[in-house]
């Protein structure tokens, strides 16, 4: 049967039933069912049902850790169409009692209208429902995907239903029900439960086949039961040759995954790298125990994502993602430790921190990391750079506006910043950029611990904890009067200075390494190996751009898979050290009655001191002077200097 005779089928039988629920007398206004049991009549059912509820409950628990969080609640009823069950999220299960979908209550078509449950009771077939194909409005905003379940004898003695709003629709819901269901009957026939999860999950294989996770399934003896196709792929292996094994054997190249999979906990998006012949994959792993009805534990899922896509996924909806741990900070100096053991020691403290370093430090990566060593590591991390923003929108931006405040504002207002950071961390990153208008109003915020929005005369009570970072100077900053002391002494509670990596030299080689690992799996390519010139190349080289120049030099020798000549390394960089000295020298060299000439007899002389220091090199003098060659042949010409 094509697609369009099982839309015509699909649609006959929606047309069927809404006549159905019109002899009926089902008011299209409806809210709840027409019968719902109460009391002693619902112990009765459930009393009824026992055997069905306790075979179908672990499944319902799978398919929850599954899609826990995605907005979907799974719903068990009778083969009268009586709910038994329901397990999901908190909010959609509240959504769904307010149209007293309790247990109790009766999902046939004859007590509430064309439902998924009652339509598949009805017409003995699985089938999905959504929108206005419900025949009461109350139920236009959902989508339901209900299959029948059935006895060794074929005989209907209830459904399995998963429900969730309308905008969530696929096709592959119904088919997560179908195999769920399968599973439930099987187990049923079986009447061995807890010896019969490995043949009862193979149901639910196609489905874990059609998503782009890859799964697998340990037991609590740390066995491997279930595993698709995407997950060992992922990991370079195949199903016939690990399934039923323990996973020290069947992941023995996988070390740091084994261990976290045996410390038998709950793990949310760990990140991880998974290194295999001449791949390095970074993927998002999660850890979710699987539980009966009695809290037993009998195993764990494990899911793993490419990182990319979550991490796409997560700034695509929130913007605010704090990555970093202190695990990610590379170093075994002196220096790098005790400034780890201090930020870890007061990572907890509400107090401000200010982060002082030079560009490239690290100055992000450690406000990450404190902030996930914080109780507030559940909450945002929210980073907005104060150099980055016009003057004229970093106010909005900062404090968030309300409806009307300017042109151009967004109806019904936006939230800021502090509103969006709320029981989290806001980073604000190049403090000293901040105009002093703006100092003001943050200073009067971390007095005051609320924020009123542009255009607004509310005050919002705000829970923040703010880290500063700046490459500057700021006591330099207060007396150019570019920065307010004040804010400073509020800033700077606790304050951290970061060494330039010139004055962490012993961290070189371990950064080099981690950066070596880290391009090596972020292109797909080998870790080339380096002999001991290059490091100490590396070592005696001053790294003006600190960690990230030395990150993005290492990106290119990963990129070029190693073949260089060491002649070159760091050769351009040296030029670049030594014309800035040049620089320096150039201007210490003028006679100080220079400044007493015109701006344009100074510019000749700039062009005519740089031209005799690197005898004539046009590159070299344009560079030095900060301009293109075309601008410095027409200055040449201007001036009637000749090409040496």
């Amino acid at each position: 049967m094509d697609k369009m005779q099982l839309k015509e089928k699909h649609d006959e039988i929606i047309k069927k039933s809404h006549e159905r629920c019109i002899e009926y007398g089902i008011e299209k206004e409806r809210v709840s069912p027409k019968k719902i049991l109460i009391g002693q009549q619902v112990s009765e059912n459930i009393d009824r049902n026992k055997d069905l509820i306790r075979v179908a409950e672990p499944f319902m628990n799978i398919l929850y850790n599954f899609l826990e969080g995605s907005g979907f609640f799974i719903i068990l009823t009778d083969k009268e169409g009586c709910i038994l069950n329901l397990v999901g999220d908190k909010e959609v299960i509240k959504a769904a009692l307010e149209l007293n979908m309790v247990i109790g209550a009766y999902m046939d078509e004859k007590s509430i209208g064309t439902n998924a449950m009652g339509t598949a009771i009805k017409e003995d077939s699985p089938i999905q429902i959504s929108a206005k194909e419900h025949f009461i409005t109350a139920y236009h905003r959902w989508t339901c995907s209900a299959a029948p379940i059935h006895n060794e004898d074929g005989k209907v003695i209830g459904t399995l239903n998963l429900t969730g709003s309308s905008n969530l629709v696929h096709p592959h819901t119904l088919g997560l029900v179908a195999a769920a269901v399968k599973s439930i009957e099987n187990q049923m026939q079986s009447e061995r439960v807890q010896n019969k999860l490995t043949e009862a999950y193979s149901y639910l294989n196609t489905i874990m086949e059609s998503i782009s996770t890859g799964i697998f399934a340990v037991d609590d003896k740390g066995h491997l039961k279930l595993i698709n196709k995407n997950a060992c792929d992922m990991l370079g292996v195949t199903e016939d040759n690990i399934l039923g094994r323990p996973i020290k054997e069947a992941f023995s190249n996988f070390k740091e995954l084994v261990k976290l999979i045996e410390q038998k906990k709950n793990i949310q998006d760990e990140e991880i790298i998974i290194s295999r012949k001449n791949k390095r994959d970074r993927y998002n792993m999660n850890i979710y125990s699987i539980e009966l009805k009695d809290k037993e534990n009998i195993g764990f899922v494990v899911t793993l994502k490419e990182i990319q896509n979550v991490i796409n996924l997560v700034n695509k909806y929130t913007g605010m993602t704090a990555r970093y741990t202190f695990d990610n900070i590379v170093g075994q100096s002196n220096q790098i430790k005790k400034i780890i053991d201090y930020a870890k020691h007061i990572s907890d403290s509400p107090s401000t921190v200010l982060i002082q370093g030079e560009s490239g430090t690290g100055k992000e990566v450690l406000a990450q990391a404190i902030h996930n060593n914080s109780s507030r590591k559940n909450y945002g991390f929210v980073a907005i750079n104060c150099g980055a923003i016009p003057k004229n929108l970093i106010e909005s931006e900062l404090f968030g506006y309300d409806d009307g405040a300017f042109t151009g504002a967004k109806k019904g207002g936006h939230p800021g910043k502090f509103e969006l950071a709320n029981g989290g961390t806001l980073f604000l990153d190049e403090i000293a950029e901040m105009p002093l208008d703006m100092q003001v109003n943050l200073l009067r915020v971390l007095q005051e611990g609320c924020v009123t929005r542009v255009g607004g005369e509310k005050c919002i009570p705000v829970d923040v904890r703010i880290i500063a970072a700046t490459n500057k100077d700021l006591k330099v900053e207060i007396e150019k009067g570019t920065f307010r002391r004040d804010l400073y002494y509020r800033l700077s509670v606790i304050p951290i200075e970061l060494p330039p990596l010139r004055e962490r030299k012993e961290d070189i080689v371990f950064l080099m390494e981690h950066f070596l690992e880290l391009k090596a799996a972020k292109l797909n390519k080998e870790v080339p190996e380096l002999d001991s010139d290059i490091y100490s190349r590396f070592l005696n080289y001053d790294w003006p751009g600190n960690i990230r120049e030395l990150e993005n030099f290492i990106e290119n020798i990963v990129n070029m898979e190693g073949r260089f000549s060491k002649d070159i390394i760091l050769e351009e960089r040296s030029e670049v050290s030594e014309e800035a000295a040049a620089n320096i020298e150039i201007v210490n060299n003028f006679d100080e009655n220079v400044y007493l000439c015109s701006l344009d007899d100074l510019e000749k002389k700039a062009i005519i001191v740089c031209l005799d220091k690197f005898r004539g090199n046009i590159s070299k003098t344009s560079q030095t002077l900060g301009i293109s060659r075309n601008t410095l042949y027409q200055k040449m010409k201007k001036y009637g200097i000749k090409d040496c």
